[in-house]
């Protein structure tokens, strides 16, 4: 068998590569534009399954360096904040809590049934209990943290089985959000608010300077200093999150402080008009960088290590799936309001909580570069998904697993 270990600028080479294999497999075969399948799914997807077969075949094998990944989700997280107004935020806060405890009750209902299936299933309740709100709404960071706990009292291949789950969540997230959103968007005719979304109806002052002229027509010094405060503001943002952690032992992701930042130094330049900022700048890096993570996530999936634990996994992770459908579409949808907003959102929360969030940010940016812009979800799902879930997720995960032990 070959041996090839990639170093980091053959990873992002390689990247890039897959992103454009995906967008010419996109815009060849009208059904992954029509149903909304995000372009880095397809490349990274038909990647990590031609690396299974020649790994399965003795041919291949393929070692990635994938250290960048954390820098471009924090570039896409910092760029969405500037284009955030909260000026004209309408009632934000209401639906912000609406949709943060709509999440912390599927998160709930993920992890029972887990619990139940593994009864069913006849494997250890822990065990099952890894393929619920551990994996879905955790991902694999949550799937290796609580699976090392969960080891501890004993129980063999808990990590393993949830690394399993968050990676076939991470796929359906990611190949169902944006259909399911574009039913929603057909199926009731919605459309996207004239003058913005809901949170930003009537918004008289702009977030960025709009003018009439071409895209990127900005001199080379405006271009550098919104590149320079987008890097400052994500080192800042690193810094940050590791002192938080070192001095409280209290996890805020980077992403988080860096979108919030971002956030921040845009509306005070709203009212003093200190920088030029470019909404159309940021939504072009916003683009570049969830596609490259996401590519780069996907295409390093090692699914011939999954190979042998899927069984029971697939089972309770189909339950789990049709599970979030069923939720979103007939009860999210509704107490989001019905509308192009609550549409965009639900693709959204199909992504975070069978996957992660940089999966919703991809299915909500592939419907509203087709259909329209919705300033609401981009403002509340990164929040809910990245952030604040993890206030009702983690209590809820260490009362099952102190309760099942």
């Amino acid at each position: 068998m070959i041996n090839l270990d990639l170093n980091i600028v053959s990873t992002l080479i390689l990247a890039i590569v897959l992103c454009l294999f995906g967008n010419f497999i996109k815009n060849k075969f009208s059904i992954f534009n029509k149903v909304c399948i995000p372009t880095p799914v397809i490349g990274g997807l038909f990647f990590s399954l031609l690396i299974f077969i020649l790994r399965k075949f003795g041919i291949l094998e393929i070692t990635m360096d994938t250290s960048l990944m954390p820098y471009f989700l924090s570039i896409f997280f910092i760029s969405v904040g500037f284009c955030i107004n909260i000026f004209s935020a309408k009632g934000g806060g209401k639906l912000l809590f609406l949709y943060w405890l709509l999440c912390a009750f599927l998160g709930l209902f993920q992890n029972l049934i887990a619990v139940f299936s593994s009864k069913l299933l006849h494997i250890k309740p822990l065990l099952g209990f890894m393929c619920g709100s551990v994996s879905m709404e955790g991902g694999h960071g949550y799937a290796l943290a609580f699976g090392k706990t969960i080891e501890s009292l004993g129980i063999e291949n808990a990590c393993a089985i949830g690394i399993a789950a968050a990676t076939l969540g991470l796929i359906t997230g990611g190949l169902l959000g944006g259909p399911v959103g574009r039913f929603l968007i057909y199926k009731y005719d919605l459309k996207p608010l004239k003058g913005g979304s809901r949170l930003f109806k009537n918004n008289k002052n702009q977030n960025t300077i709009k003018t009439n002229k071409p895209k990127f027509q900005f001199t080379p010094i405006v271009f550098l200093e919104n590149i320079l405060i987008l890097l400052l503001i994500m080192n800042i943002s690193f810094f940050v999150s590791n002192i938080i952690n070192l001095k409280t032992n209290i996890i805020i992701p980077n992403i988080v402080i860096g979108m919030l930042l971002s956030v921040i130094i845009n509306n005070f330049n709203i009212k003093k008009q200190v920088f030029e900022f470019y909404e159309d700048l940021f939504e072009f890096i916003q683009n570049i960088s969830l596609d490259i993570f996401l590519t780069m996530a996907l295409m390093s999936i090692d699914l011939y290590a999954l190979s042998s634990l899927l069984g029971p996994i697939l089972i309770i992770v189909f339950f789990q799936v049709l599970f979030v459908l069923i939720y979103g579409v007939f009860i999210c949808f509704r107490v989001l309001g019905k509308d192009y907003d609550a549409a965009i959102m639900i693709s959204g929360l199909i992504g975070h909580t069978l996957g992660a969030t940089p999966n919703a940010l991809a299915n909500m940016s592939t419907l509203t570069s087709k259909y329209g812009k919705s300033e609401t979800a981009f403002l509340i799902v990164p929040m809910v998904g990245a952030f604040l879930l993890d206030a009702f997720s983690m209590p809820c995960i260490l009362f099952f697993i102190n309760f099942l032990k």
